[in-house]
């Protein structure tokens, strides 16, 4: 059976996944990879597939779906079919290069803390009985990473390439998903993906904004496991 790659988003780790990998590692070999030791996209996706198994599928959800799309690019015979969860295909707009920098300089001040609450974080769900906790656990992990990944992850980010000619090149089976209020990679941006994918499936999550996979866990996961039975 494939193996699954599941890449986090920034400053999260392998607990973003927590239901999935729950719900899936009986049927499934699951790898979870680390995303912060570079501050390119080449390099990050470089080090992921020198530890990663020949072949395998790749599950990534915003900045990890866009590592997904560099890992394609770079190998594409490698990877047996991707899911990109709440993630964009284009580069960076200027305006957001711009909130980088500031960014950058606050956490390698010691305010890391301040900035993922402040800046990061409300941007990340929607209204829900489980917000709470779960924004709770989003400072964890990102207190956890700390700052070196955080300044890595930032200009990984800032200077990616664009990879639409990446998704129109890859045939394999693709889910692409997002929760319906996800104010951070709007649906459009899923539309966008699914149309240049050719042997892609759209999955919209209903009631869940950036991190479905906690805020939607049984509707993500259930996805998820019809993608991987076209594997």
């Amino acid at each position: 059976m494939t193996p699954l790659l599941l890449l986090p988003g920034m400053m999260c780790d392998a607990r973003l996944f927590q239901p999935q990998i729950a719900a899936l590692s009986g049927r499934h070999t699951l790898i979870t990879a680390p995303i912060g030791g570079a501050d390119t996209m080449t390099a990050l996706a470089r080090t992921v597939l020198n530890a990663a198994p020949p072949r395998f599928a790749v599950a990534g959800l915003s900045m990890g779906g866009i590592l997904a799309m560099e890992i394609i690019r770079q190998a594409p015979d490698r990877v047996a079919a991707v899911a990109l969860m709440d993630t964009n295909p284009l580069a960076e707009k200027p305006d957001i290069q711009a909130r980088r920098g500031p960014q950058i300089e606050a956490v390698q001040s010691g305010r890391l803390a301040e900035v993922m609450r402040d800046e990061k974080k409300p941007n990340y769900l929607t209204e829900g009985p489980d917000k709470a906790a779960i924004l709770d656990l989003c400072m964890a992990m990102a207190l956890d990473l700390g700052p070196e990944v955080f300044v890595n992850q930032s200009r990984a980010l800032r200077d990616r390439p664009d990879q639409c000619d990446t998704l129109r090149s890859f045939d394999g089976p693709a889910l692409v998903l997002c929760g319906r209020d996800d104010a951070l990679c709007p649906v459009s941006r899923h539309e966008l993906m699914h149309d240049l994918l050719p042997n892609s499936t759209l999955k919209i999550i209903d009631g869940a904004g950036h991190l479905p996979t906690l805020e939607q866990p049984t509707k993500t996961t259930a996805a998820l496991a019809r993608w991987l039975e076209a594997i």
